[in-house]
């Protein structure tokens, strides 16, 4: 058994046994870096794309853009293009779910990995139906993999109080960071300037080249990877997939009969998601709060998660309009060229992950220097930091816009600087987010809270898609004013009230 355990420990490069490492850590680490820097160049690339896809060709496209996209309104565009961010993080707590009792986080990882790669093929092919089909498959895979993936970089290490166990996930959220910087820079210049098909073709690539290095180097990760948590019963596989199905029935026919009798539009399939989207994080956050086996401490920290929840919520509306509202932006309104050199708008994408790795080891040195002098801010105060500063990225950029107004061309600075503000709210907000999910999630639910998390997103992308689909102009002064608006208001009243909820916490700070 000895024996056993010494050759594991050397296979995922424990340093206390004689392994190789990556920069320190497990070697297990190296592979689930390079799937997720691959998975997010994927993901990253396609989303630059999207938006601008589906208006090309259309009246709302750049005059003399690259034509052969769907040609929608950016009304239209803007409600799919966070319909589908709010499923990406929808569909991330059933994701968990097949990793904890069907599958196993690796099998679902290479699972997902690959439904993402087929995703991205079939965007590559022509037409609206495959389209649809591909974005699909893609929010479905990275589903998927969103929650597994985390799962088994945490397998790496012996536990909580690993000593390496943070400084690993730091290493792992720079992949994010640097595929989300790169793919801009060579899926956006492809699909943009020479071919969109083309573009979302590469993406298909880069998560394939993911793919592959996952498969080789799985014999670096913990064997509890592996392995299926809490196993579905054959009675709860079989009431699971008969329920599956007969929703799946009443899907196909419901919509059957509404294509049948020629009433279907976009919306039948658009309204019902953002509902849901809606509904589903609203449900779940009851269904917890009321839960009658939590103890009355466990009540009052939900009751104080509540608040962080819903600023997110509104904090997140406001960030994920980058791929829509601010791509759109850059594509018909900011100047391309910076001292005679001229780049394609999908480049603008490239900004906020070279901002978060220019400015988090900023902020981690600020927070410890701050803890140092027992002065570093509680975590409402870097919530209400947040949301003053999502507002104020949008206060910025009603400038520019009112600027643009008569088709002048702004300065790409201007962008720039709303990217640079959003970062700094995101380093105050998702960081934190996620560690207080953590630490005020009850017993019961401590491995689901991060999906409830996740959830923060899709209602707010759900809201900002139900806006478009009411036919709201994202782009227009009194819109921007208003998010932005809300999202001060937001940061008010958590420092008005943050003794109230720093009581709620308990013993969280």
């Amino acid at each position: 058994m000895a024996s056993s355990l010494t050759k594991d420990a050397a296979r995922q490069g424990d340093p206390a046994n004689g392994g190789k490492t990556f920069f320190g850590h497990p070697r297990g680490l190296a592979t689930l870096f390079m799937t997720e820097m691959w998975e997010r160049f994927s993901f990253y690339g396609m989303r630059a794309l999207l938006v601008l896809y589906l208006i090309s060709g259309g009246g709302d496209a750049k005059p003399g853009a690259q034509g052969g996209g769907l040609a929608m309104t950016m009304a239209t565009a803007s409600a799919i293009y966070a319909v589908y961010m709010a499923m990406v993080y929808l569909l991330a707590m059933p994701g968990g779910w097949f990793g904890d009792r069907v599958w196993g986080p690796r099998k679902t990882v290479a699972i997902a990995a690959s439904i993402i790669m087929l995703g991205h093929l079939t965007l590559a092919v022509p037409g609206q139906a495959m389209f649809f089909v591909g974005l699909v498959l893609v929010a479905l895979g990275s589903g998927l993999l969103k929650s597994n993936i985390s799962t088994m970089v945490g397998h790496l290490y012996d536990g909580p109080a690993d000593p390496r166990r943070d400084g690993g996930f730091t290493i792992f959220y720079m992949g994010i960071n640097i595929g989300g910087f790169a793919a801009p820079l060579v899926i956006g210049t492809i699909g943009q300037q020479v071919n969109w098909h083309l573009g979302f073709a590469v993406a298909a690539v880069g998560m394939g080249l993911g793919l592959v290095q996952f498969l080789i180097g799985t014999r670096h990760l913990s064997p509890r990877s592996s392995m299926v948590p809490t196993p579905l019963a054959a009675a709860e596989r079989a009431s699971w997939l008969r329920k599956g199905l007969m929703w799946a029935a009443i899907a196909a026919v419901f919509y059957g009969v509404v294509g049948a009798t020629g009433h279907f539009t976009l919306n039948w399939a658009l309204i019902p998601i953002t509902l849901l989207g809606l509904i589903i994080p609203i449900t779940v956050l009851t269904r917890i709060k009321r839960d009658k086996d939590l103890s009355e401490h466990e009540q009052t920290k939900v009751s104080g998660y509540i608040w962080f929840f819903v600023a997110a919520a509104a904090f997140w509306m406001i960030f994920d309009q980058a791929g829509s509202t601010l791509n759109g932006f850059a594509e018909k309104n900011t100047a391309d060229t910076v001292f005679g050199l001229s780049f394609p708008s999908t480049w603008f994408q490239s900004v906020n992950p070279l901002w978060v790795m220019a400015l988090a080891p900023v902020f981690a040195w600020l927070w410890m220097a701050l803890a140092r002098r027992a002065k570093e801010p509680s975590t409402t105060v870097k919530f209400a930091t947040a949301m003053l500063l999502i507002g104020a990225s949008y206060f910025v950029f009603i400038v520019p816009m009112q600027m643009s107004g008569d088709g002048t061309k702004v300065s790409p600075m201007w962008l720039i600087s709303v990217y640079m503000i959003q970062t700094m709210g995101e380093l105050c907000l998702s960081p934190v987010g996620l560690s207080v999910t953590t630490k005020l999630a009850p017993q019961k639910y401590a491995s689901q809270m991060l999906g409830v998390w996740f959830l923060a997103v899709t209602a707010g992308d759900c809201v900002v898609s139900m806006l478009s689909i009411a036919g709201a102009d994202l782009s227009g002064v009194g819109v921007l004013a208003a998010e932005a608006g809300l999202a001060v208001l937001a940061g008010l009243a958590i420092w008005l009230n943050r003794r109230k909820i720093v009581g709620l916490m308990g013993d969280v700070r």
